[in-house]
């Protein structure tokens, strides 16, 4: 695959942060998730760090102008020279358009758009079905993964966590606040010919088999 700049988008559950981080791996390009660069600019304490963190402390969603500036300075590092694929970001058409201006600037032109469309029944199932083991990090799921013991990790005989934003009334409000968010921009990649939907029903690894395939094709 060319250096390019990709966006990868899709709902809660749909496996963005698994494929990006494949997608980066796979064909040697930088992984951007806006919650790492957001992380750790509020641990390094960077000015637009240090200003998220006031937004977030006074529990305010962190603005557009500090999230662009953030994406701007993580695509200026010697990484993301080879190409990009972004996680995470835009979630809004004024990040789309902003990003659209900061792409054309650094010579990009127009970005690659990947959208995991994946099954509400599905994405249910792959968020309220997480259990974690709070000592090993492992990650299970009821249905489609389960441990051997529905309340117990296989290695570690710790009792799973059931996240609180796993429940089905807060995935429900994901779900809801991403439909309302995304379609939009869904909208807006598609009538500029830059949409392609990849099936994230499957497995991770389908999943990634048909992102790799797509992107090898000239």
């Amino acid at each position: 695959m060319r250096a390019r700049a990709l966006i990868l988008l899709g709902a809660p559950g749909a496996g963005k942060g698994t494929q990006a981080r494949g997608l980066a791996q796979h064909f040697g390009i930088a992984h951007i998730s806006t919650g790492d660069i957001l992380r750790h600019a509020v641990s390094a304490r960077t000015p637009l760090g240090l200003a998220a963190q006031r937004e977030m402390e006074a529990g305010h969603l962190v603005p557009d102008r500090i999230v662009n500036g953030l994406v701007r300075e993580r695509l200026a590092q010697p990484d993301a020279a080879r190409g990009f694929v972004l996680d995470g970001f835009p979630r809004t058409l004024a990040q789309a358009r902003y990003l659209d201006r900061l792409l054309r600037a650094q010579g990009w032109g127009r970005p690659l758009v990947l959208n995991l469309r994946t099954d509400e029944d599905i994405l249910r199932k792959r968020m309220t079905g997480r259990r974690t083991c709070p000592v090993c990090g492992e990650i299970y799921n009821i249905y489609f993964n389960p441990p051997q013991n529905d309340a117990m990790c296989d290695r570690e005989c710790a009792k799973l966590i059931h996240r609180a934003d796993d429940h089905e009334e807060v995935v429900g409000q994901r779900l809801a606040a991403y439909e309302a968010q995304t379609k939009p921009l869904i909208e807006y990649y598609s009538r500029r010919k830059l949409l392609h939907h990849i099936d994230g029903n499957g497995k991770p690894e389908s999943v990634a088999r048909e992102l790799y395939s797509f992107l090898r094709d000239p």
